[in-house]
């Protein structure tokens, strides 16, 4: 093996204890987790863990750990208001409500409480970027084309509600659709989560970005339902690629579709956008454990 091939060898080896180390992290943020746990993990000795780390991720393991602890914290906190901010805290591996209180608002600005009652997105999307970066570069999981299955979708009735405006106030009308499908007893175990994926976040201005929030149901909508309509996922072939882990990751699974599947496919597409099922979703399991399917709307 020449000096070359030798260090990349290395280099992928230290990419694979990283990984390691990130995804043990991700199930546990529960758990009590030390240098010399995180240590093991890696196969690095405890002595120069930290230092490691802090050379592949740019940050240290420790600042990593509260970061993921923060994000599911904050996560819960908006979309999961049965569960009380001591819950939370107990969840997320804070020693108590104090101490998560404290560590909170040090990291955004805000109370538990006041980010549960009128969460400050923009200043929270900049912190969740700099955590989905080091995931999206240490734990890729790259599509593969030849994972597509053409499926005919059944004619599905849906009550949508489109978000319209700046991507990073999404958080906003989420809670609106959570708190909507709550009241009328529609969970996601019980009825299925699409998306609709109008547009491109990159490729149109801020002020005219839509996407849709939809579940399924054949129940009555009225004026009354906060915005919410009655509207149809039409029936029709479509492409399926499933995605696993967090949405970081969702624009290589489409990018995959559309770029390296579709040209050699012989597939026409069809005047509809594509879309998105919910399978099984952060906070509610680990981010990389996160599933959902993709589908491309063919003729």
């Amino acid at each position: 093996m020449s000096a070359v091939e030798s260090a990349a060898t290395a280099a992928t080896r230290r990419e694979q204890r990283l990984r390691r180390v990130l995804e043990y992290i991700e199930t546990r943020l529960d758990e009590p987790l030390d240098t010399a746990t995180l240590a093991g993990v890696a196969a690095f000795s405890r002595f120069h863990f930290h230092r490691q780390f802090a050379a592949l991720a740019g940050c240290t393991a420790r600042d990593y750990l509260a970061q993921a602890r923060l994000r599911s914290a904050a996560w819960r906190l908006a979309y999961r208001p049965r569960q009380s901010v001591a819950q939370i805290a107990l969840a997320c591996g804070y020693g108590s409500p104090e101490a998560f209180a404290r560590a909170f608002k040090a990291a955004t600005g805000q109370t538990p409480s006041a980010f549960r009652r009128q969460p400050d997105w923009p200043t929270w999307q900049a912190r969740e970027d700099a955590l989905r970066h080091i995931r999206s570069t240490h734990m890729p999981n790259p599509p593969v084309p030849s994972a597509v299955r053409i499926v005919d979708f059944p004619a599905t009735r849906i009550a949508l509600l489109v978000h319209r405006g700046d991507p990073q106030r999404l958080g906003e009308s989420i809670r609106r659709f959570i708190a909507w499908r709550r009241a009328r007893h529609l969970p996601p175990s019980a009825a299925a989560t699409y998306n609709l994926l109008y547009d491109d976040p990159a490729a149109v201005p801020a002020d005219e970005f839509r996407l849709g929030l939809a579940v399924a149901t054949t129940r009555e909508i009225t004026t009354a339902d906060d915005g919410l309509v009655a509207a149809w996922i039409p029936a029709g072939r479509c492409a399926v690629l499933r995605h696993r882990g967090d949405d970081d990751g969702l624009g290589d699974t489409l990018r995959c579709l559309y770029a390296d599947w579709l040209p050699d496919s012989g597939e026409a597409l069809r005047d509809h956008p594509p879309f998105l099922q919910r399978l099984a979703a952060f906070p509610d399991v680990a981010a990389d454990a996160a599933c959902t399917d993709v589908f491309l709307p063919l003729r």
